[in-house]
């Protein structure tokens, strides 16, 4: 019997490493049919603060390391009219209206909003995985004018070059929120409200920095959390995104560092996406919610301060259900709320959607009573655009009366996205009905892509997902209501 069962074990053994081979064979031949890497995928930049070196850091040190840090990569990597351009969207050209230097400001930058006269507050605003402090640039000026000091950092490894994430991990984005957050009390002082607001991983961040605060960990506690498409978790694939990495160690097999090479025509935004990156932002997730199960369990997540959330039902970046289950589930009764974004039940691509995309929202949300506020912005009436507003308080058992919203989903939209919800539909870069005075040479959100498939150097995806948010006036009313 003990013979039989080494033999069957030696066979799993020599099986598994078969397939293991066959893995990293298949991986390093499709890595190598993409195109060629570029100085941006191969230049890690030196001036990046990182370590002990940004936990040591105050603001102007972190603003001199930055500044250093974007003269290297102008220095390094910016090529005018390099083999490497593709055509006039190459945003490390300078004479491409893709390259940030064309734009009316670089927002890659960190920067800070002053309001008019004596703070009433601060705001840290904190962006998403590959995007710049460009995301949160509309919220952070109805901060400011609602008398709000804003403050917006660039996480480590963002802005720069897609390379720069193959160094920075996530505890130097959170070293990052908390340097930013230290600044923000240092500026206002005890005694003011200070919120904080993250956007996709920068949620994330903003969560752990809160949790942070109630564990004394820090000296700086949030007063209000503001959440847009927060990655609270995100799909198991990222558990194995550093297997996908493995041929790289030679570097004959550098290209499987990366999980996407694609042209770089954002300004404000990286498309390609390393491998490093991925598992960062999984072992983040991970950790954010074992401590948000810890804490509860302890008796701690009380002290949390109330969260608002924004998130669309279709996600395909991260995980809605992982916001419900993974925090909301978990929240105390202390007032926090969460807005969901349905899909558009009267569009003409309904008979279209999938069934798990028609009922996602009954999946998704639990029925009551809750001990959050739950909002439902949907147009749930057949054939009818208009949106409106169903709300369930905490307690209760079924939600009150709709509320009109004065808002449409416009006809050729089905859903929004996960990158869509902090842009209104003027936005310069992203909307899809870009406002001429902001003076954008490029417009992103505008592009309606029609012609036949393989021509483009990128997959259409990334051209038609939904870019901007028609419910944008929604969104700021509801985080101005917090400012008043």
């Amino acid at each position: 019997m003990r013979r039989a069962l080494t033999r069957w074990a030696g066979r799993a053994f020599l099986a598994g490493g078969l397939l293991l081979v066959a893995l990293v064979a298949w991986r390093i031949w499709d890595s190598e049919r993409g195109p060629a890497l570029e100085p941006w995928h191969t230049h890690v930049p030196r001036a990046e603060l990182l370590g002990t070196a940004l936990a040591q850091a105050d603001w102007p040190g972190w603003l001199a390391a930055e500044q250093t840090l974007f003269d290297e990569v102008t220095r390094e990597v910016m090529r005018p009219g390099g083999a490497e351009a593709n055509g006039a969207l190459n945003r490390y050209d300078p004479a491409s209206v893709a390259c940030p230097c064309r734009m009316p400001r670089d927002w890659n930058r960190s920067y800070v909003l002053e309001p008019a006269g004596p703070p009433r507050g601060a705001a840290v605003f904190l962006h998403g995985l590959t995007d710049s402090p460009y995301s949160l640039r509309h919220l952070a000026a109805r901060y400011r004018d609602a008398g709000f000091l804003a403050i917006a950092i660039r996480l480590p490894g963002h802005g720069t070059v897609p390379a720069a994430l193959t160094a920075a991990a996530w505890e130097d984005w959170l070293a990052a929120a908390h340097l930013a957050t230290r600044e923000a009390r240092r500026r206002i002082g005890a005694g003011l409200p200070l919120h904080l607001v993250g956007f996709s991983n920068g949620g994330a961040l903003a969560m752990m920095q809160a949790l942070d605060g109630i564990e004394s960990r820090t000296a700086e506690r949030a007063d209000r959390l503001v959440l847009i498409s927060p990655m609270i978790g995100i799909t198991q694939f990222a558990r194995f995104a550093g297997l996908a990495g493995l041929p790289s160690v030679l570097p004959a097999f550098a290209k499987s560092a990366w999980l996407g090479r694609v042209p770089e025509f954002n300004p404000f935004k990286y498309n390609s996406f390393p491998v490093h990156a991925a598992r960062q932002s999984y072992e983040l997730t991970q950790e954010l919610q074992r401590r948000i199960h810890r804490l509860q369990l302890e008796g701690h997540l009380e002290r949390l301060p109330p969260v608002l959330t924004f998130q669309s039902v279709l996600d395909s970046t991260t995980s809605a259900r992982a916001v419900i289950e993974a925090l909301y589930a978990r929240l105390p009764a202390n007032g926090s709320e969460l807005v969901l974004f349905d899909i558009n039940r009267a569009s003409l691509l309904g008979p279209l959607f999938r069934r798990s995309a028609e009922t996602m929202l009954e999946r998704l949300l639990p029925a009551g009573p809750r001990r959050f506020r739950a909002a439902v912005i949907s147009n749930a009436a057949p054939g009818d655009a208009a949106m409106t507003e169903e709300v369930t308080e905490p307690g209760a058992a079924a939600p009150g009366p709709a509320r009109p919203l004065g808002l449409d989903y416009p006809a050729d939209v089905y859903s929004l996205s996960h990158v869509a919800l902090p842009f209104p539909l003027t936005d310069g870069l992203y909307g899809a009905t870009p406002d001429p005075a902001e003076g954008f040479p490029l417009h992103l959100g505008a592009i309606a892509a029609r012609g036949e498939r393989g021509a483009l150097v990128l997959g259409l995806d990334a051209l038609l997902r939904m870019s901007s948010n028609p419910f944008y006036p929604y969104l700021e009313d509801r985080v101005a209501s917090l400012l008043r």
